[in-house]
């Protein structure tokens, strides 16, 4: 069986669950990669067969997407394109992470395309909602990466086609230990916002790592850090919290690790606010933004011991069998149809 596995750029997460995908997908077929979007900081050790632009959005300085940016950085006329010279033809399945390219391609030139995304969780209705109802984002959600079957990942198994998150082997090998500081990943503020509020909360040390900069500087008990990989991996396993956008994958580690978490959903970002909804449901409290109205509410977090207690098993191959039997099972249905 050929399969071609594409992968939405934008951001780390999806990259980071593709990386225990991968090995899955390899031992039960012949797997060629694709990814689309700009965003991301995470290489994948596997070679990458095709790479798109795609449809990428890009992060501001005050807490949401950059609508202009966004706008300015794509061009219509080269996703078109790319949608047309992508090669889904050439395999028997795709199977996609919320990647618009090769999941439009498919729709066009009709390939089963299987969806395997934290975003296609969000679909059930049995998963927890925003008090709110953003119609570009419900949108967005629904027909960014469109596909045939629908297989999910979220904090919880809210239907029997949702998994509980997928913890990269990075993170599962990592020593747990808690020492003074807390890790600040939160890319869609810049430094100096960040910088403005955490700075006010005093006897904390802030290890912030930073898409702004390229080398590491201190202003008063806040340390910016550029963004790598392995530092962050061992500041995530060492630090008293997190403090972090609403994500999933970061979220995820951090209850995985058994650190105290407060989350910050980013604006004009609908899946972050299904995610913060979830996980204010579960214990983890939840900021609006990032602003100085909110430092009691961020000192309140930082005296409580309070922890979020989830079970997340390592099931990755259990996963990527049951997407592949499903599919099996469904073409050899369609063909006793024929027959």
């Amino acid at each position: 069986m050929r399969i071609l596995y594409a992968i939405q750029g934008t951001g780390n997460g999806h990259l980071s669950r593709a990386k225990e995908i991968i090995p899955a997908l390899l031992k039960r077929a012949q797997v060629d990669i694709l990814i689309s979007g700009t965003q991301a900081e995470i290489v994948l050790p596997h070679n990458v067969d095709f790479v798109y632009k795609g449809l990428s959005f890009y992060f501001g300085k005050n807490g949401g997407i950059d609508f202009w940016k966004t706008f300015k950085k794509n061009s219509l006329l080269r996703i078109i394109k790319e949608i047309i010279d992508c090669p889904v033809k050439n395999y028997d399945l795709v199977i996609n992470d919320f990647e618009p390219i090769s999941a439009w391609a498919c729709f066009f030139k009709g390939v089963k395309c299987i969806s395997l995304s934290h975003q296609s969780a969000l679909y059930s209705k049995n998963v927890p909602k925003p008090s709110y109802t953003d119609l570009i984002g419900s949108f967005m959600i629904k027909y960014y990466a469109k596909c045939n079957l629908n297989y999910g990942f979220h904090f919880k198994k809210y239907n029997d086609k949702i998994y509980t998150p997928i913890i990269r082997s990075d993170i599962r090998l990592l020593k747990r230990t808690e020492k003074d500081h807390y890790t600040v990943y939160l890319p869609a503020y810049s430094d100096v916002n960040i910088i403005a509020v955490l700075s006010k909360i005093k006897g904390v040390k802030w290890k912030v790592f930073s898409k702004e900069t390229e080398i590491y500087y201190q202003k008063k008990n806040v340390y910016i850090k550029p963004i790598n990989s392995k530092k962050f991996e061992k500041s995530l396993a060492s630090c008293t919290g997190i403090l972090c956008g609403a994500g999933f994958e970061t979220p995820a580690e951090a209850i995985f690790l058994k650190k105290k978490l407060m989350v910050i959903p980013m604006k004009n970002q609908y899946e972050q606010h299904f995610n913060a909804k979830a996980l204010e449901e579960l214990g983890v409290p939840v900021l609006k933004a990032l602003k100085k109205k909110h430092i009691p509410a961020i000192e309140n977090w930082i005296e409580s011991a309070d922890l979020v207690e989830l079970h997340f098993p390592n099931e990755t191959q259990q996963i990527v069998d049951t997407v592949l039997f499903d599919f099996i099972a469904d073409e050899m249905l369609q063909l006793s149809k024929i027959i």
